[in-house]
């Protein structure tokens, strides 16, 4: 397909784009005018952070990382719970989100076969996609195929558009009703919630692809953007994601502001959710470190670094992926025989020494390697 093909004007879709151009243009109009004129109530503003987390969780743990990944099993009554709120997001129904983000991240970046490619700019990615029928986002149910076993998914398409008025306005005008509030429930639960939901979701397809680090892989245009993980309850870390779309955690550091891997997880802990797929520490470094050899033999290549330093800097690499693979296979052999219980009490207490004697050295090691990329990135590099 030529550049001048994709640069044509594809056929409006006018569903989305009287829904898309109305809606934030009613929230900026009708919310700040009603609460100048009545104003609103706490009891308003937890309806709408409520709403807000609700629909968010239900995209990020249920539509992303359930269905279209399914780095997870739920409970159906969860599932459900998670069908709703993507009704309420109004964000498509799963089998199409899911179809959409499954492409996506087979064909990323290609401007023919990715349908929000951010090669085609940040209005494209983030919404424009979806205000006009592309061919890129012809619909292809091909690829959800192993959803349609799921009568929840199956059900949730089937209704799907008596779902959305359920959530979106049935549900804050009942809300509403309780407090005596019906119109200050649909403004700030139902419409500022719905456009701030939607949107907050599409800057994962645009700013995470545009602004950011790329730690684990340049292969594509995703990036990890910490700020966009508090604006989309984890989902910022969006190159580990792409590296690692199995795992159902993005931020995969324990510091790594996540909400929803940690009620994922949490949930785990009750029995709701269970056979939780991850990548290994030792897996994701590796992967990590491998990126910054090749970044750093570049380097040295570009500005004629001497080859006893770049003899210097592929020794500590292979050095450091060695002691990498030593201290994960110590850490899988101690946690598989504890798990069936084949540890004997002096057993245990020396296999944690050497696992700790272990963690000693690969921290050592990580402080060498470091040190050699932050020199490699100096003024003086010419002179190594």
């Amino acid at each position: 397909m030529s550049q001048n093909h994709l640069n044509e004007k594809a056929p409006i879709n006018w569903t989305n784009m009287v829904l898309f151009s109305t809606t934030p243009l009613m929230a900026i109009l009708f919310v700040p005018l009603y609460g100048y004129l009545y104003g609103y109530e706490t009891f308003e503003w937890v309806v709408f952070l409520c709403m807000m987390i609700f629909c968010g969780i239900s995209i990020t743990a249920g539509y992303h990382r359930l269905w279209s990944h399914k780095t997870y099993n739920a409970h159906p009554l969860l599932r459900l719970i998670f069908a709703l709120g993507g009704a309420c997001a109004l964000q498509n129904d799963i089998l199409h989100w899911a179809s959409d983000h499954r492409r996506h991240h087979q064909f990323v970046d290609n401007n023919e076969k990715d349908p929000y490619s951010a090669k085609r700019g940040f209005w494209f990615s983030h919404i424009g996609w979806i205000l006009r029928n592309y061919k890129s986002g012809e619909e292809d149910l091909s690829n959800v195929k192993d959803l349609l076993q799921d009568a929840i998914v199956v059900f949730q398409h089937n209704h799907y558009l008596k779902l959305v008025l359920l959530t979106n306005v049935g549900l804050p005008s009942l809300l509403g009703l309780i407090n005596g509030n019906v119109i200050g429930c649909l403004l700030l639960g139902g419409l500022l919630r719905l456009v701030l939901s939607q949107h907050s979701t599409y800057l994962i397809n645009s700013a995470a692809h545009i602004w950011g680090r790329q730690p684990y892989s340049n292969s594509t245009s995703a990036r990890d953007n910490s700020f966009l993980a508090l604006l989309t309850y984890g989902e910022g870390y969006h190159n580990y994601h792409h590296t690692f779309q199995w795992d159902y955690r993005n931020g995969n550091k324990w510091w790594h502001y996540d909400p929803t891997k940690w009620l994922i997880r949490l949930f785990s802990i009750l029995g709701i959710t269970k056979n939780l797929k991850t990548c290994s520490a030792a897996k994701s470094e590796i992967v990590q470190i491998e990126k910054q050899y090749m970044e750093a033999a570049s380097t040295c290549q570009q500005f004629n670094v001497s080859e006893t330093w770049q003899k210097r800097l592929e020794d500590e690499y292979h050095q450091f992926l060695a002691t990498l693979r030593v201290w994960s296979e110590h850490r899988q052999a101690f946690f598989r025989r504890k798990k069936f219980a084949t540890l004997s009490k002096l057993e245990e207490f020396e296999l944690r020494k050497e696992n700790k004697e272990l963690k000693r050295e690969l921290k050592i090691q990580r402080r060498r390697w470091e040190k050699m990329i932050e020199n490699l990135r100096s003024p003086a590099l010419t002179a190594l």
